[in-house]
């Protein structure tokens, strides 16, 4: 394998981020496929960690250099806060830290700014506790874009800061033990077996948090489907969901398919209907499926023309995971900090009252909805809620919050799951 230049790699996926728009998601996964295991890790460390104090580099940079680097050369700007980033925040050693950063130059080509780079980054080094000092004190410091500091200021103005503390940290890695294969302690028994420790969750009975986050190949049974990578709150929708054998379930918006797998888990014998608009998407749905042995109909469609995808059938619980900001898993995917605009959430609030709306028709007498989304905004979860229950005279919430403060509001927390909001509705 050709030896690959990581931080000219990294620089160029985050501008890609930053300056198009793309989901870091999309962009890791194939040029993990160019580089050794050892440096697969490294790689993503540098893209994350970078989009995580994103504010905090764009500081430096301002603070260092006279003017900023534009055109052709803006790669630049992403690869010289690469060299800030591992100074900063990781244990490469400084001299391998700069070597590496400035030899980014002649792989992206531009040999002649090695110079440049290289003095930005001894000029930090001389000035680095100032700096961070003087940054500690700054506006910036939350590393967040302002429009969702305010939001969150608004919403929660005794926890936002603990809720933008637990954006900035790395997420724990949080399992779902098949209980088809083995009851959570039998599994965390193996677990013990194989020197790594976990933790429960008092709500969810599947989950187990692991004392820190391994490879999924060192996973007791991983290969064989005995486990599986899912957030503790995202394990909450089933619990509320309730899926009983013999059901026929929806599960909306279900790729790459963790749901899915977990109702059928709790339910093999439900029939289940997996329906998601991102063909793409649907394939992780089809290996999630095979890798644990479980079946379920599969099918491509949009969750406000349900009609094209099931006719008129109507299903005994549905599991609607709606379409949303994702601001409660800013700590996995720490792009959406700068992926998402403020006008977003209004647009993504009409998506998911469309949604409802549509879907509402294809639940029997009786059944079960459960509306759920990995947001921590009102107006795509309590909101949302509200405003749903008054315009339909037949649903009622059950066992999740009031009518007026309706839903269970899942915040970030470093010993517990992602950001996660619940509504359980059942129709009269």
């Amino acid at each position: 394998m050709k030896k690959q230049n990581l931080r000219s790699m990294a620089a160029q996926a985050i501008e890609k981020v930053v300056e198009q728009g793309q989901s870091l998601s999309n962009i890791l996964p194939p040029l993990q496929q160019k580089v050794s295991d050892k440096d697969k890790a490294l790689l993503q460390e540098l893209c994350f960690g970078v989009l995580r104090t994103l504010s905090q580099q764009e500081w430096l940079i301002n603070k260092l250099m006279s003017r900023p680097m534009t055109g052709k050369q803006r790669t630049i700007h992403y690869l010289i806060m690469v060299g800030f980033y591992q100074l900063l925040h990781t244990r490469i050693p400084p001299h391998a830290a700069l070597a590496e950063t400035v030899e980014g130059a002649v792989a992206i080509k531009r040999p002649q700014l090695k110079g440049l780079i290289n003095g930005v980054l001894r000029q930090f080094q001389r000035q680095q506790e100032e700096l961070v000092a003087e940054f500690s004190q700054s506006d910036q410091r939350f590393l967040h874009p302002d429009w969702l500091l305010k939001r969150l200021k608004k919403a929660y103005p005794q926890q936002w800061e603990a809720i933008v503390e637990a954006n900035n940290q790395r997420p724990p890695m949080w399992l779902r033990v098949n209980r088809i294969h083995h009851t959570r302690d039998e599994w965390l028994a193996l677990l013990e077996q194989a020197e790594m420790n976990g933790f429960t969750h008092d709500a969810y009975p599947d989950a187990v948090r692991l004392a820190s986050p391994a490879p999924v190949h060192v996973l007791p049974g991983f290969e064989q489907g005995w486990v599986t990578v899912q957030d503790a709150s995202a394990q909450g929708c089933i619990t509320y969901l309730a899926p009983q054998n013999g059901e026929r379930i929806l599960d909306l918006c279900a790729a790459p398919g963790g749901k899915t797998t977990h109702i059928l888990e709790t339910a093999p014998q439900a029939s289940v209907l997996a329906v998601d608009v991102d063909e793409q998407r649907l394939s992780r749905v089809y290996d999630n499926l095979k890798r644990l042995g479980l079946k379920a109909q599969v099918k491509q469609g949009d969750g406000r023309t349900p009609a094209e995808w099931c006719g008129d059938e109507q299903f005994d619980r549905i599991l609607l995971d709606a379409p949303c900001s994702a601001t409660g898993v800013i700590r996995r995917h720490p792009d959406i900090k700068w992926l998402r605009r403020d006008r977003d959430i209004n647009e993504l609030a009409q998506l998911q009252s469309e949604i409802l709306d549509a879907v509402w028709p294809h639940l029997k007498s009786g059944g079960t909805l459960v509306y759920a989304t990995c947001s921590v905004l009102p107006e795509e979860n309590t909101q949302q809620i509200v405003g749903f229950l008054k315009r339909t005279p037949d649903a009622t919430l059950h066992m999740t919050g009031t009518v007026d403060n309706p839903g269970i509001q899942n915040l970030p927390g470093a010993e517990e799951g992602d950001g996660f909001f619940y509504a359980k509705l059942i129709k009269a």
